[in-house]
């Protein structure tokens, strides 16, 4: 199995890079710079060079508020994108598997979203990301298009990253308490990437649309929390994180209250789940001090 990563030099696609060196798995991963989806020129190159079994797309445009003022740009990375991407892979016989967002939906449903719950985006940023699902359905019939949610790992930038830093500077904060979702690690879902891969190298990927989420329910308070108590014992800091309401914490964009996906269809399927969100959270704070500590 041979893949073509593009979008390498974010959170997933750095994650992807060291899961495929750590299991000796042939890739090609290229950043923006090296390979624009947007830029038909470059990724016929790409594609025509690596001859790869796969296409993965992690790429894509996130700045959620951004979005609601550069919606073109959104657009572009998130639709314009992905058609093409889904254009190729189909002339050249080649499969795509291509990450979603939970943001797809509007938050309103009580349960959490299966795969064929209707999608009502509530903003640009979702709006986009769901043009950009009906332009690979539309041009590809051989693709996996994988939802996924709140995502962070010790690569990028991410909301863990963040409530860590305000642990150090910090002694009380406010995080959203009425939204809820699946923290869910990049370590979780790059291997759940490789598992699609792996089956759609042989031909054998049920293709269509998944959710794979990290597995358990939270809040941003309740992952702010577990987070700020995953970093006290190695840097002795306890502050105080206040639950607030989303009121209280205007965004330009306006955000699912309800952004839980369930996972169960994928692991049908593909026999895998991602870990306890509580756990990874753990897991992922250990491994970004222990760094911090070897860099001081």
């Amino acid at each position: 199995m041979s893949l073509l990563v593009f979008g390498a030099a974010g959170q997933l696609g750095r994650e992807l890079a060291g899961m495929t060196s750590g299991r000796k798995l042939p890739a090609v991963l290229l950043a923006r710079a090296e390979a624009d989806i947007g830029d038909r020129r470059a990724v016929m190159a790409a594609v025509e060079k690596a001859r790869p079994a796969v296409v993965v797309n992690a790429a894509a445009y996130t700045k959620v508020d951004k979005a609601e003022d550069e919606p073109a740009q959104a657009f572009r990375e998130n639709r314009d994108g992905p058609a093409l991407l889904a254009e190729i892979c189909a002339a050249h016989g080649l499969p795509l598997i291509h990450v979603s967002t939970d943001y797809v939906f509007d938050g309103t449903k009580p349960a959490p979203y299966v795969e064929t719950d209707p999608v009502a985006p509530l903003g640009v940023y979702g709006a986009s990301k769901e043009a950009g699902e009906q332009a690979v359905r539309a041009r590809l019939d051989r693709h996996v298009i994988l939802r996924t949610a709140w995502v962070y790992g010790i690569h990028g930038n991410n909301f863990l990253k963040t409530m860590i830093n305000l642990a150090r500077s910090r002694e009380s904060w406010g995080v959203v308490a009425d939204q809820r979702g699946n923290p869910t690690a990049t370590e979780d879902l790059a291997a759940a990437i490789l598992a699609v891969a792996a089956r759609a190298a042989e031909g054998t990927a049920g293709w269509g649309t998944y959710h794979f989420a990290g597995t358990g329910m939270a809040t941003w308070h309740d992952f702010a929390c577990e987070i700020v108590a995953a970093q006290a014992p190695v840097t002795g800091r306890t502050p105080d994180v206040r639950a607030i309401t989303t009121a209280e914490y205007p965004t330009k964009a306006q955000r699912p209250a309800n952004s839980c996906l369930d996972s169960g269809h994928f692991e049908s399927v593909f026999g895998m789940k991602a870990r306890p969100w509580r756990e990874r959270t753990r897991d992922v704070v250990a491994a970004l001090l222990a760094a911090a500590k070897r860099e001081a």
